[in-house]
């Protein structure tokens, strides 16, 4: 028998004030056929001053332990993936861990922007499988509105705020049991880094360096030719060790960065448009935060189901990337 870890339940949150397109084109020069032509995106949601990461993290970190048929009680392992904390220091985690009223429990940020998410699910995967930790509790939050140069109409028209959740619990496997029949769970993860390409996506603030919060900054055109090219060569190696290939997964669901990154993807690798679980037009890039979004949203419309064989995948600055192959 084996100690495998899979994912319990899931949950969402989003602000809800919110920022369309034509919203955009008074606060920039652009239009709604320019962004969604070039994104995919019609319109993001954004918080109000008096909301916070930590604030949408423990709505959705709610949904999720409600969905999972657990409470905060279970939980022994938080893990907040952001690259917007409300703080310098304490971790988001361990405001999180305070507003869902856990007294003890390992809590910890991890900070890979957009594959932040991806890298947290692994590294809970990790602690599941060791046995040290029973019960963890993954999001991906943020309010990337508060890092956006809103004068710059390259970048903000890109991101949103929102938060989303997994409650990942641990269970014993017949080691003769195939992942692919019957095997309910995390199957393979693939997490890179290259910071040789940092200059492509990045905050030009920071703690040590101008002790200043900074704004985001971004080369766009290579940042997608490096997405395509790095996200689809992950997807493929977690299938290969799974020993299947891409065609064979029932769902995508990609970082909701661009329309036209999910698309080149889909093409590079044969996929169907109808394996996408796309929320991006209503979303916009949450960062860490999108792929939750999108899997609790096809969770809850009914289109992820309980066996089915889900790819997850990410890029984001650092360059960081990466892949995780699960069934539902």
């Amino acid at each position: 028998m084996t100690l495998r870890s899979y994912v319990a339940g899931c949950g969402a949150h989003l602000p809800e004030k919110v920022l369309t397109n034509d919203d955009i084109t008074k606060i920039v020069d652009t239009t709604d056929d320019w962004i969604q032509g070039r994104t995919g995106i019609s319109e993001r949601r954004i918080v109000e001053d008096n909301e916070f990461t930590s604030d949408l993290a423990a709505a959705a970190a709610k949904k999720a332990l409600e969905n999972a048929g657990k409470s905060a009680s279970d939980v022994d392992l938080i893990i907040v993936a952001t690259a917007t904390p409300d703080l310098t220091f304490p971790a988001t985690a361990a405001i999180v861990q305070a507003k869902l009223g856990i007294s003890n429990c390992t809590a910890f940020d991890l900070q890979a922007v957009c594959s932040g998410f991806i890298y947290a699910v692994s590294t809970a995967d990790k602690f599941l499988r060791s046995g040290s930790h029973k019960c963890a509790l993954v999001i991906g939050a943020e309010t990337f509105s508060r890092i956006l140069d809103w004068e710059d109409r390259t970048t903000c028209v890109l991101f949103g705020d929102g938060a989303g959740a997994f409650v990942m619990t641990a269970q014993f496997v017949d080691d003769d049991m195939s992942e692919q029949q019957g095997f309910s769970g995390i199957i393979e993860t693939e997490i890179q880094c290259d910071g040789q390409y940092v200059d492509l996506l990045y905050v030009d603030g920071g703690v040590s360096r101008t002790q200043t919060t900074g704004h985001l900054r971004m080369q766009g055109n290579k940042v997608f030719r490096q997405a395509i090219e790095r996200i689809s060569s992950a997807m493929v190696t977690v299938c290969d060790r799974s020993g299947i290939y891409p065609k064979d997964i029932d769902w995508f669901v990609p970082h909701q960065a661009n329309e036209r990154i999910i698309h080149g993807i889909v093409t590079k690798l044969e996929l169907r448009s109808e394996q996408v679980v796309s929320t991006i037009a209503k979303h916009g890039n949450t960062s860490a935060a999108s792929i939750p979004l999108a899997y609790s949203t096809a969770v809850e419309d009914g289109r992820i189901k309980s066996g089915d064989l889900v790819m997850l995948e990410a890029m984001g600055g650092g360059l960081t990337w990466g892949a995780i192959l699960l069934r539902a």
